[in-house]
């Protein structure tokens, strides 16, 4: 059983769930269910554990918050579903490798699902990109197209469970990913679904999202029992 709930239909406090996040991993037990939480945020960047402040280039009145999840630097604020996943991997028996690629493969399906098929992931760089053209010069392929974030993960482990998740950018406002190195690159564009051509809204998608996170983690197979 995982349990789906949508936080109050209102830009959430990214410290709220950032407690309630923590809270939730270190009560629970061997039993508890697994739970995504949908949330749409206030205005806020969001700076990783090992994350470099010199990627935050200009926040202006945008609240810099210090997180406990992996990677760099991002932004969080309304037009976004973001989807905390609050998943037991040992009782799952699965590693963070496969869990994150996991998380990027139900992206890419949603995106599929809206017409969005050519999203794909980036080497090294955890997330879900879609081509888009270059304002610049072409790449050393001879290519006038380059990549274009628009799904950002980032996961923390304690005792065994993950928590943060997934960011998917529906019909927002680009402009504060300018202030800052999305996810430490200098110079990455930050696209929504709107940008490419898509209409559709934070509650549809978000739904769409946890449908497929539901189905795709149960469809996992049962850990073999150990001797």
């Amino acid at each position: 059983m995982i349990v789906v709930k949508w936080w109050p239909r209102r830009p959430v406090p990214y410290q709220e769930t950032f407690e309630a996040m923590k809270a939730f991993t270190q009560s629970r037990d061997a039993y508890t269910p697994d739970e995504i939480w949908l949330v749409e945020h206030d205005p806020v960047y969001t700076l990783g554990q090992a994350g470099k402040p010199e990627h935050v280039l200009n926040p202006g009145d945008i609240p810099l918050v210090k997180s406990d999840r992996g990677g760099q630097v991002t932004y969080h604020g309304p037009g976004q579903v973001v989807a905390y996943c609050l998943v037991d991997l040992r009782r799952l028996g699965i590693f963070v490798k496969e869990y994150v690629e996991l998380l990027e493969a139900v992206v890419m399906g949603v995106l599929a699902d809206y017409g969005l098929a050519q999203a794909c992931r980036k080497p090294g760089a955890p997330g879900v990109y879609v081509p888009w053209p270059a304002v610049s010069a072409p790449s050393a392929s001879g290519s006038d197209v380059e990549l274009a974030k628009i799904a950002a993960l980032g996961v923390k482990i304690s005792r065994g469970c993950s928590y943060h998740g997934l960011a998917l950018n529906v019909d927002m406002n680009l402009a504060p990913f300018l202030g800052i190195n999305p996810c430490g690159y200098a110079g990455l564009r930050t696209v929504d679904m709107a940008a490419c051509g898509v209409s559709a809204t934070v509650y549809n998608v978000g739904e769409a999202l946890a449908a497929r996170l539901v189905a795709t983690l149960q469809a996992l197979p049962a850990p073999t029992p150990k001797p």
